[in-house]
Order: C-alpha cells, then sequence, then structure tokens
C-alpha cells in the first residue's frame, strides 16, 4: 500500500467494528480513520481500536489510500453522492454493501475510482474470518493486490466472480451458524436438557464436525456415511428432518438472501433516477 496513507472507512458500524478490531489484532500498521454521524460508535471504535476520527469526509479524502465504504445498502446512494461533492477521492474504492453492483458504484463516482466488492464477516474480529471480493476490469494487479493483502490480516481471501457474488452473500454468514447452534440447542431442550448442555453438545456437533472436514481429506458425504450409522440414533435424526423439510427450507433462505441482494441493486437505480428527475 501506499507509505504512509491511511485506509478510510465511511461508516462505523458493526463491521467496521469487526474489521477495524481485526486489523489491530494483526499488528495492522497503519494509520485507520473512520467517518460516521454517530459520534457514540466513533467513540466506541477509537477505545477499541485506536482509530482516527474524521469529522470532516472532504478533508479525509484526499489523505486515505484505500476508501472502503460500509453503510447500508439504503445509504449507499447519498454517501457516494456526498463523496462525489467533495471533488476528490481515492483511486481505490472498495464497497461491503451488500446487493449493490459494480456497475451502479462505478456510475456514482465515475473515473479515476476502482472499484472492488467485498464480503467480510463479523468474525474478522479475530482474525479468522472469510473475504469475498469481486473486482471490476478497470482493477490493475497492484490494487488487486493492496486489496488482497488487507483482508488476508483478518482471514482468508477468495475471489468470486460478480454473477455468483450475491450468492455467496446468502451463504456465507455466520448467522447460519449462530442459527443452527440456536435451533438445535433449543430442540434439546424441548427433549429435557438444560440451556448449559444443549448448548454444549449442539456446538460440539458443529464446530467439531467441521473442524474435523477441514483437518482430514475426506468429503462431505464421505463424513455424513461414517457418522451416520444405518439403524443408528444419527440416522433416524437425519431422516426425520429431511422428511420436515430441512433442505427445502434451507434453500429456500438461500434463494430469499439472493433475492434481497437484487432488491438493495433496484431499489438504488429507483432512488439514481428519481434523483436525476428532480
Amino acid at each position: 500500500m501506499t507509505r504512509n496513507r491511511p485506509i478510510l472507512f465511511v461508516g462505523g458500524g458493526r463491521i467496521t467494528s469487526a474489521l477495524c478490531a481485526g486489523l489491530r489484532l494483526g499488528k495492522y500498521p497503519r494509520e485507520i480513520v473512520v467517518h460516521d454521524r454517530n459520534p457514540d460508535k466513533l467513540r466506541a471504535l477509537r477505545a477499541e481500536s485506536r482509530v482516527t476520527i474524521a469529522h470532516d469526509l472532504k478533508e479525509a479524502l484526499p489523505r486515505a489510500d484505500v476508501l472502503i465504504v460500509a453503510v447500508r445498502p439504503a445509504s449507499v446512494p447519498g454517501i457516494l453522492q456526498e463523496i462525489a461533492g467533495t471533488g476528490t477521492w481515492p483511486r481505490l474504492c472498495v464497497s461491503l454493501a451488500a446487493g449493490i453492483p459494480l456497475a451502479a458504484l462505478r456510475r456514482s463516482l465515475g473515473n479515476p475510482a476502482h472499484w472492488v466488492r467485498a464480503m467480510p464477516s463479523p468474525v474478522s474480529r479475530i482474525a479468522r474470518g472469510l473475504t469475498a471480493i469481486s473486482l471490476e476490469p478497470a482493477v490493475s494487479t497492484t490494487e488487486r493486490k493492496r486489496v488482497r493483502e488487507l483482508f488476508e490480516m483478518v482471514g482468508q481471501v477468495i475471489e468470486v466472480p460478480e454473477p455468483r457474488f450475491d450468492a455467496f452473500t446468502a451463504t456465507y454468514s455466520s448467522s447460519h451458524g449462530y442459527h443452527a447452534l440456536a435451533t438445535l440447542a433449543s430442540a434439546a431442550q424441548r427433549t429435557g436438557l438444560d440451556r448449559k448442555t444443549a448448548l454444549t453438545a449442539a456446538a460440539h456437533a458443529l464446530a467439531d464436525g467441521i473442524h474435523y472436514w477441514r483437518k482430514s481429506a475426506l468429503t462431505v458425504d464421505e463424513l455424513l456415511q461414517e457418522a451416520v450409522t444405518p439403524g443408528g440414533i444419527a440416522a433416524a435424526s437425519m431422516a426425520a428432518m429431511d422428511k420436515a423439510g430441512y433442505r427445502q427450507a434451507v434453500h429456500k433462505g438461500i434463494q430469499a438472501g439472493i433475492t434481497q441482494a437484487r432488491r438493495n441493486a433496484a431499489s438504488q437505480k429507483t432512488r439514481k433516477a428519481t434523483r436525476k428527475s428532480s
């Protein structure tokens, strides 16, 4: 990255908090600057991750090496309009807003902005996350390396073609793990286990199995065959869940996430068209 120039987060919410904490945990040496309208968020970020608060966005933008737009999708058009109004911004820009396509981002600022979409996880807070990135063609090899190096400080990075990015976004969320944990533990409690024991059993069922999959050379199908003995308790449990619609429910959930991402993109187009006609 360019020597001594900071990264600038616009938006000081949960994902910014997680990324800043993970970067500091990974000994990120640069200044991290955050701009947000909420003073409480900024104070918390400064206390936790030693960030620099930027009250004036116009002053912060020319100093930044990388601009990271970390606001909700509905807020993206307004914040990009504000950035465009300053007249200057970093060449390398990263959007963390789910569902907002590269083409829309490019139209908002135009040249010389080179855009990357990134989807990190709150698990970045402990530097064990996974971040997907999708790059527009204008992004240079050097810029690609800078983005990868930044997010590799908080976990693994994979590149996903933009047409598949929304599917990745809907699939990769720590909420799936938490939802499965809560659901499995709740079911165990209904059978009579106390909450602590139920959560412990459910957490080990999920985390230990996935850890074993990562460490072994076995496929998921092979692991299922190993764990599910015909005529056994696990086999009966899996069969009953599938019969009740487990697979269909997960499929519908992923499809709903993709649909929401597309709504985010469509609503941005609508707001942009409204501003032009007004």
